[in-house]
């Protein structure tokens, strides 16, 4: 029997649960590498080559190479393991972030520091605030994705 996972429903959220450290383990791997210098200069040399080596999905590698971090969390990839993709091209965490949400860096920061989305029109998957899915980059593929239970 499934738990029960009554956290699906939020909007713009993706749980990082044992599902999800399942699902993106060998992501979550590859992301470690690259906290070796040698290794990230093997990536950056030919990514491609480099993903290929390990056991991830197609979905995966697409996501990686695209640098598309809402995809990657939805194929199972930790956010602090992912900020190690982002180190490796030079971004910050911030700018990191605000890409997740189709902001600049700028636009992402001003966001936080005024508190944040509103919780208007985000409480739960079908409202229309600022963070559901058809008003994120990934748009409508993610929300279809998130209502299939992936």
């Amino acid at each position: 029997m499934a738990l029960e996972k009554p956290y699906r429903d939020v909007p713009g959220t993706i749980i990082f649960d044992a599902e999800q450290s399942r699902k993106g383990y060998h992501l979550n791997q590859f992301c470690m590498s690259l906290m070796k210098a040698a290794n990230r200069e093997r990536f950056k040399l030919d990514e491609r080559a480099y993903l290929d080596a390990w056991p991830m999905t197609e979905e995966q590698k697409l996501a990686v190479l695209s640098r598309d971090l809402n995809r990657c969390m939805a194929s199972g990839g930790n956010i602090y393991f992912l900020a190690k993709i982002g180190a490796t091209d030079g971004k910050s965490f911030q700018q990191m972030a605000g890409s997740m949400t189709g902001m600049t860096e700028e636009e992402y920061r001003n966001m936080m520091i005024s508190g944040g989305r509103s919780i208007e029109g985000n409480r739960f998957i079908g409202e229309d605030g600022s963070a559901q899915a058809h008003r994120q980059p990934q748009g409508s593929a993610h929300a279809t994705a998130s209502a299939a239970g992936r």
